[in-house]
């Protein structure tokens, strides 16, 4: 296509007049921390040198190199292959800055924005990178991509191309703050590469991309390595500087975390980052790391933890009742299980926005009660008028009061003990269910957990298989009860949709795995998403927040405040640590 015509042009530079004017990058809330002119982040090394191998590892298999789509499963690493409009620095709540995009402008309402494309953007074999291929990707990810994208890019209507540089996405659904910069996070793929191919079918052929790496080999589900693109477009922006100095980046994968850790240990894997706490507690003591060969460090961060914990799958009649939610949550004894297995080295989680200025406490007052005035009438008193807090336990594993409790709240609901087995009154059909894992790591947790089920009746089999058959099971909601976790930022939004949205609680491949369908919830994640400015963002989070943990979809389990990463010495860091990552993509080999 042809650049717009001079008309169109006047029209649209008309239309923007009432806009800010062309911007280096958007906040979400409030001012950039950087300036137009920085010159990098101040969490990177610009003179950082450039070189050497870094081997890492990961749990199960891979058998495609899309990752936009939910079939297939793809590897690690494969998003470096490709460059977005924007970078999000890890330094800020949620800001962004030009990456593809020299420059980005939005009005007031925040209900369009147009990026400018820089010229110099490159594909690797060397086609530059235009609005076509921008809407391309929009409209692909729209109509074929992973059901995410669809919910994630849901609002943006109109993708318009007002030059070969420049492009235009307008927005419906009312005031959405964060629809300009969820457009920047827009993977920017080749129009022409793919037009000869079929975008929603999984393949191991290397994709093209823009980014800082290529892929330079591929061994299918076992290893696959990435070679840093010398001739990459955009190695020398600010948003780059200091970052991606490994020249080669090899992900070798194994079946459980236990031989990983050996490969590990025997010098086959370079990094580590450690999630299961006995094993940082016990697991570690091996001759590298005595003689200071191995670094173990524990890195702060302020990155709002989320919820992890066992989810309930509300589609099933069995845990359709809040009552049957609560009464199983009073039976995971947390104290027991943090000391016994954990070394005492978990808080116990109690909002989904745990870690973060964004999770509710107390009672509701202020800004949040007026968020949940309207929906009083529809919401359990306690929201109200108790503080949620899970239950606690003295940790001696004997739970009798949460047992009784667990009882009084599952007789309510229709069960009773007939022969040592809960069954329900009506029916007489036992309560059993399975809880479905993809690492034997979680079976040491999840047993002692089973142990309390059956001692008031209650069968609970516990199932580990395969990452494939996994990933295939939770996208069709084929499960009772799994662990799972639901990451937050600082700056909630479009993502609540996927975690808890009606919309896409039967939509296979969405994150909303308890199936939660509550017009509140859905009333709640509008009205977070169309927050004017940063307190309001605040009151209507923790609103939502207290109306899920008050509907228990899910039983909270723990969280650290810390990064527990290993790994041989051959590694620098930059001197500051970003607040909100540990900043890896930063790190380098020593020379």
């Amino acid at each position: 296509m042809r650049p717009i015509a001079p008309l169109l042009a006047s029209l649209f530079f008309a239309a923007t007049a009432m806009a800010d004017g062309p911007q280096h990058g958007l906040a979400m809330h409030g001012d950039l921390k950087y300036p137009a002119d920085f010159s990098h982040f101040e969490y990177t090394n610009p003179d950082a040198p450039k070189g050497g191998e870094v081997r890492l590892s990961d749990i199960g298999t891979f058998d495609s190199l899309n990752p936009f789509i939910l079939k297939g499963t793809a590897p690690s690493g494969i998003a470096m292959l490709f460059d977005t409009l924007t970078v999000q620095s890890d330094d800020e709540a949620f800001s962004e800055y030009g990456l593809i995009a020299e420059s980005i402008e939005v009005p007031e309402d925040r209900s369009w924005v147009a990026y400018r494309i820089r010229p110099e953007a490159r594909f690797a074999d060397g086609s530059p990178v235009t609005a076509d291929d921008v809407i391309f990707s929009l409209e692909k990810l729209q109509t074929e991509g992973h059901p995410f994208y669809r919910s994630y890019y849901k609002n943006v209507a109109k993708a318009e191309k007002l030059g070969d540089l420049h492009v235009k996405f307008t927005f419906s659904g009312g005031e959405n703050r964060e629809l300009p910069l969820i457009t920047g996070q827009l993977p920017v793929l080749s129009k022409a590469w793919w037009s000869g191919r079929e975008f929603g079918k999984t393949t191991l052929e290397p994709p093209l991309g823009n980014g800082p790496y290529a892929i330079a080999s591929v061994d299918p589900g076992r290893s696959i390595t990435y070679q840093r693109r010398d001739d990459y477009w955009g190695r020398d922006l600010p948003v780059n500087k200091g970052r991606y100095n490994f020249d080669r980046m090899r992900y070798d994968y194994f079946r459980d975390a236990t031989v990983e850790l050996e490969a590990f240990k025997g010098g086959d894997v370079d990094f580590r980052s450690e999630n299961v706490a006995k094993v940082w507690a016990t697991g570690y003591d091996f001759p590298a790391l005595r003689d200071g060969k191995v670094r173990k460090v524990e890195i702060p961060n302020e990155r709002p933890s989320g919820m992890q914990g066992f989810v309930f799958n509300t589609r099933r009649d069995l845990f359709a009742d809040p009552r049957v939610r609560e009464a199983l949550g009073l039976l995971f004894d947390f104290e027991w299980t943090n000391e016994n297995l954990f070394h005492g080295a978990y808080t116990r989680t109690k909002s989904y926005f745990a870690n973060s200025e964004l999770a509710s406490r107390g009672l509701p007052e202020g800004g949040e009660l007026a968020e949940l005035e309207p929906f009083r009438d529809q919401l359990p008193e306690r929201v109200f008028t108790t503080a949620y807090e899970p239950p606690v336990s003295d940790g001696s594993g004997r739970i009798r009061t949460q047992q009784r409790d667990a009882l009084r709240l599952l007789e309510s609901a229709g069960w009773t003990i007939k022969d040592r087995k809960l069954v329900n009154a009506g029916a007489g059909a036992p309560f059993e269910f399975e809880i479905l894992l993809v690492s034997p790591t979680f079976e040491r947790i999840v047993l002692p957990y089973t142990r309390n089920l059956e001692r008031i009746g209650i069968t609970a089999k516990v199932r580990t298989v395969d990452q494939t058959q996994y990933q295939q099971r939770i996208d069709d909601f084929d499960f009772d009860m799994v662990i799972s976790t639901f990451g937050q930022s600082l700056s909630p939004g479009n993502e609540q949709r996927d975690f808890w949205g009606s919309k896409v609680a039967n939509t296979n491949g969405s994150r909303n795995l308890a199936g939660v369908n509550d017009p509140v919830v859905d009333a709640l994640v509008d009205r977070i998403i169309a927050a004017p400015d940063r307190q309001s963002l605040i009151d209507r989070t923790r609103a939502l927040d207290r109306v899920l943990l008050w509907n228990f979809y899910v039983i909270p389990q723990w969280h650290n405040r810390v990064f527990r990463v290993a790994y041989w010495d051959k590694f620098g860091r930059p001197e500051v640590t970003p607040k909100y990552a540990l900043g890896f993509d930063a790190w380098w080999v020593k020379p």
